[in-house]
């Protein structure tokens, strides 16, 4: 078995963008990946949840994980804004 490379994508990480990426577009920060196992009754309601706020499960869960560190005052100061909803504009 050959060990990973800390730079190589691994765990669910996307590779870097290659050739064609304008090289004024800012780069963000790799998003991690996370396994999460659910009651199947509480991933029902939190699909209804997401459906009737217009975003995806994953979307929804971000939401309320940012929601509850900020609640608790353990939100990092240099997080990133959420993602806007909808598609990415085309460059």
């Amino acid at each position: 078995m050959t060990p990973r490379t800390p730079d190589a994508p691994g765990d669910g990480e996307q590779p870097s963008s290659g050739p064609g990426v304008p090289a004024d577009r800012e780069q963000r920060p790799q998003r991690k990946s996370v396994l999460l196992r659910l009651d199947p009754a509480v991933h029902d309601a939190l699909a209804r949840w997401a459906g009737d706020d217009l975003r995806s499960v994953n979307a929804q869960i971000e939401m309320l994980l940012r929601r509850a560190l900020d609640d608790a005052g353990r939100l990092p100061r240099d997080v990133r804004p959420p993602r806007r909803p909808g598609r990415p504009r085309n460059p």
